[in-house]
């Protein structure tokens, strides 16, 4: 069997599917359904079972994490108890391509009574559960991707995608923007890009911080201590300069290298910092990549240091 061609007209038979509805999306009234769940006051429910069922909790999950406040309700339990958590500000979105599901069948009469509205999608207008519905989103097509004609594979590839299509039209009524898609993930990488801050990864206490008087000796040993690869050189709690293990390298290639000197002697005296402690971690990462350094002292606009962030910990926290 030539598996590579079978996988090949799978896709084709369910790209032409989405294409044939893609023609005929002028045919749905989109503006209304758009308006009518952007003016309700509660939540879209998505309703299903099987199959469509999967692919409604999918699309429950895409409402809510685009701005529209969503949950899935299954049938089965709905007629058991969890009706009540429908109310009239809600709108109601049933899912079943034969429209004839008879779960769903049983349940759309209450969901019509309890709602605020009903969007139905099905093979048919006319099937039982869209004769009931407010709007009609229509699931055709030709044939399933199935050779044997009879698994759900078009019908819930069009299923998802048309939950897609009415997902980006309610983000485009909302004006929803990436700083609010990062709000409702503030765990991914666009949520770290977007809110986390120096202040919440940086280190503020045992930092290596000592003065400029202090032999270069001692230095090392805090530098050791506090494990940053880095000592800070205060003066009345301001950032004075920044001893390295660069500097210290370079100091032992000098003539006059003695770890008895004061540290001031082999430290920068015009360290890279950051005078901002609620910049972005994200574009803290990208000064520190453009300078070339690995350490960063944070300090107030007079200099006071607030704490220090080693390169290590921005790239550990996901942050990139």
């Amino acid at each position: 069997m030539d598996f590579s061609n079978i996988a090949k007209k799978v896709l084709e038979d369910e790209a032409k599917e989405l294409n044939h509805l893609a023609s005929k999306c002028k045919d749905i009234q989109w503006d209304k359904i758009v308006d009518m769940i952007v003016a309700a006051r509660g939540k879209l429910i998505v309703c299903g079972v099987g199959k469509s069922g999967l692919i409604g909790q999918k699309i429950s999950a895409t409402l809510s994490s685009t701005g529209t406040p969503s949950f899935f309700l299954h049938p089965t339990e709905a007629m058991h108890g969890d009706l009540g958590a429908v109310s009239k500000e809600d709108i109601v979105l049933a899912i079943s391509y034969s429209g004839e599901s008879e779960e769903l069948v049983a349940i759309m009469p209450h969901l019509k009574r309890l709602s605020g509205g009903l969007i139905t999608m099905s093979k048919s207008i006319n099937s039982s559960i869209s004769r009931l519905g407010d709007y009609f989103i229509p699931l055709e097509i030709s044939q399933e991707a199935c050779p044997l004609g009879i698994a759900p594979t078009s019908s819930t590839t069009l299923t998802l995608a048309l939950g897609d299509a009415l997902s980006v039209c309610l983000m485009e009524k909302r004006g929803f923007k990436k700083s609010d898609f990062a709000s409702y993930h503030p765990g991914g990488s666009l949520g770290k890009k977007l809110f986390v801050k120096l202040n919440d990864l940086m280190q503020t206490q045992n930092l290596p911080i000592i003065n400029a008087e202090i032999t270069l000796k001692e230095a090392v040993i805090k530098m050791t201590e506090s494990r940053l690869g880095n000592a800070i050189i205060a003066q009345d709690g301001k950032l004075l300069a920044v001893l390295s293990d660069g500097d210290l390298r370079r100091a032992m290639m000098r003539e006059d290298f003695n770890f008895n000197h004061p540290v001031i002697s082999y430290a920068c005296k015009n360290p890279k910092y950051c005078d901002n402690p609620n910049l972005l971690a994200v574009q803290a990462l990208k000064y520190i990549e453009d300078n070339k350094i690995q350490f960063l002292v944070v300090t107030d606009e007079d200099k006071t240091i607030r704490g220090a962030i080693h390169l290590h910990t921005l790239i550990s926290a996901g942050i990139e």
